[in-house]
């Protein structure tokens, strides 16, 4: 089958024209790092969209293929078929120079990566594209972006679903829908530099068994240890310190990489060492003691409390989904007197660490009965950033949805002082999108666009503080994505910490983040899908019984601010390519460095979503420190 007639058809491609490679892998499994590839095709594709190359071939993975029944490739089917290193040369000159295309892009990315490094070999990508990132920004009015739903929307014809082959010609035509989108629109490729955040010396190491038992909290002079204390060993010992952590672990403590202000003790024979766990503990007035005294304790450790156990929730909840409500701290009207009727909300200030406020009903300004906006996505342009938050706050209470970014999805637009300046305004009007002054808020009119279309199921707006319930069973692998405007000059790190009872990470590696992406389970994993995209995937079913929450926040490189970034929209989905259930806008920043985005909680055998937008004027270092991470070790 020729791609000959695939040509993108655009006058001028500009920014969108690259050589491609596109890229579809068949596996046993989903963690790059443990499963094989079954399969790969790669087609190459000039600028104009004119294919120059392809190939494709099934694999000898050397092991079981794992789900036959989602592939087809059984162990027969993969005899006799070349091992990975045998065409790693051949498959190396086709992404030689070109940007990596994929659906959900970083999965195979990474499984390529694994199996080159395997092959003693060097992936040449220095670029990827994510076709589910560049539809998340173009937001086509579908149900989900899988590639059959989004190849259905772009009449792109499917023959055979989960054969590479077939699956890359499917690609072909939805890069060539998703650029002509992504051009009228005048929106940027989400390119991302590679390798990504998941390069091979960040390889997990194999899963630490985790603690059974609640930190008690600090050694006391002259008292015995106790189960679950967290305990740090830092300088020369006399034994072999693998011996001492497993004696110590036998023993039922909880042995830490790093010092924090949750370390129940340090180990050292050097109290007057130089070294950063040393240096912590003193800062921390964490107790320190020798190593003949700690395995005198060891002798004599008493029992501690254990972790509360969580069942898996596998039927569906008879308990109604909440309610959106917010936390204690009000909404402040805006100090400007060109928005007398909006409101824009005051980050609180609480200690990080400490969690959100209980939550309280809201007093609604607007009838939950007078909904004008209700399925209407309205984009706001100009003013300065209070005024505009304010007015996405209204948006959201008249049951509209506050976009950050145009999109396909767009309906209407409100300019606010200064906003006949953005550059979007030319392709807006290109577009023939309504354009609204500030004083539509107050009134705005109900009819429907007549070029709006529709998803079956709009995602539930969420306000910030607002929480539901997640549907059940939970076994199916949950995405938070958080996007923001692309901008130069920072770069925002979104990060994930996994924590107990306590507000406390139980090791260092619940703490998720460009360094460590990946949990060492691969239960929580951090994924790029461009500049201004960044996703916590989690596997709720399979966290520890100990993880009673997961906290998703994200923190600014260097000395700018949320303020500077403006609003930061989250959305969480069922699955990568899942439509987003709930989405919220959170644009309250303005001198924050980090921000809580959103926590992921138990509420007894179920789990609940709840958009946060708090934050917190020092860096991350802080803000993992209050978790119990010190990342400068």
């Amino acid at each position: 089958m020729s791609l000959a007639s695939t040509s993108f058809d655009v006058p001028d491609m500009g920014d969108y024209a690259h050589d491609w490679a596109l890229v579809d892998v068949e596996t046993s499994g989903v963690l790059a790092r443990r499963d094989r590839m079954l399969s790969v095709a790669v087609i190459t594709i000039g600028p104009d969209g004119g294919q120059t190359g392809e190939f494709s071939t099934l694999l000898n993975p050397g092991c079981d293929p794992g789900p036959v029944e989602l592939h087809g490739l059984t162990v027969e089917r993969l005899q006799g078929a070349p091992t990975f290193d045998q065409v790693a040369g051949r498959i190396g000159a086709m992404l030689q120079d070109r940007v990596l295309v994929a659906h959900n892009a970083q999965f195979d990315y990474d499984f390529l990566a694994h199996e080159f490094a395997r092959a003693r070999m060097w992936l040449p990508v220095s670029q990827r594209l994510c076709t589910l990132a560049l539809n998340r920004q173009v937001d086509p009015p579908t149900d989900d972006m899988k590639l059959g739903t989004l190849a259905a929307y772009y009449g792109v014809p499917q023959q055979r679903a989960h054969d590479a082959l077939d699956d890359t010609r499917v690609l072909a035509g939805i890069l060539r829908a998703s650029l002509r989108e992504a051009a009228r629109l005048d929106l940027p490729l989400p390119l991302v530099t590679c390798p990504p955040r998941a390069e091979s010396q960040f390889t997990p190491k194999p899963p630490k068994t985790p603690c059974a038992y609640r930190n008690p909290g600090r050694l006391t002079p002259g008292e015995p240890l106790q189960e679950g204390m967290k305990v740090a060993i830092t300088g020369e010992t006399a034994h072999a310190r693998a011996e001492l952590v497993g004696r110590a672990v036998a023993a039922g403590l909880n042995m830490m990489s790093s010092v924090s202000r949750h370390t129940s003790l340090l180990v050292t024979n050097e109290p007057t060492s130089d070294s950063a766990k040393a240096r912590r503990a003193l800062a921390e007035g964490v107790p320190v003691i020798d190593e003949h005294t700690f395995l005198r304790l060891l002798a004599d450790v008493r029992p501690g409390t254990a972790h509360e156990a969580t069942a898996v929730v596998v039927a569906p909840s008879t308990e109604p989904e909440s309610e959106p409500i917010v936390g204690t701290v009000d909404l402040a009207p805006t100090t400007t007197s060109a928005a007398p009727a909006l409101a824009a909300a005051a980050l609180p200030t609480a200690a990080p660490g400490a969690g959100v406020p209980a939550p309280r009903r809201p007093v609604p300004s607007v009838s939950t009965l007078d909904k004008p906006l209700a399925g209407r996505r309205v984009l706001v342009l100009g003013g300065i950033h209070a005024d505009a938050a304010a007015a996405r706050t209204r948006i959201v209470e008249l049951g509209g949805s506050a976009a950050i970014n145009l999109s396909a999805s767009v309906t209407d637009v409100v300019l606010l002082e200064g906003g006949e300046g953005d550059r979007r305004m030319s392709r807006i009007s290109t577009l023939g999108l309504p354009v609204h002054d500030l004083h539509w808020l107050t009134a705005p009119t109900a009819a429907t666009p007549a070029a709006a279309a529709f998803r079956t199921q709009e995602p539930r707006v969420m306000s910030r503080g607002g929480v539901i319930d997640l549907p059940v069973p939970h076994t199916q692998e949950w995405y938070v994505t958080a996007g923001w405007a692309p901008q130069s000059g920072y770069e925002i790190d979104v990060v994930a910490f996994l924590l107990d009872e306590d507000e406390q990470v139980t090791f260092d590696e619940d703490f998720i983040f460009y360094g460590a992406p990946e949990s060492p389970a691969g239960t929580v994993r951090l994924l790029t899908g461009g500049p201004a995209e960044q996703t916590i995937a989690l596997n709720l079913a399979s966290l520890p019984p100990a993880t009673r929450k997961v906290v998703i926040a994200a923190a600014i490189d260097g000395a700018a601010t949320f303020g500077a970034v403006g609003a930061i929209q989250i959305g969480a989905a069922i699955g990568s390519s899942g439509a987003p259930l709930a989405r919220a806008t959170l644009d309250g920043a303005t001198t924050e460095r980090t921000m809580l985005l959103a926590e992921i909680y138990r509420r007894g055998p179920y789990w609940r979503l709840r958009a946060v937008g708090q934050g917190y004027d020092h860096g991350l270092d802080a803000l993992a420190r209050g978790y119990g991470v010190d990342i400068t070790d």
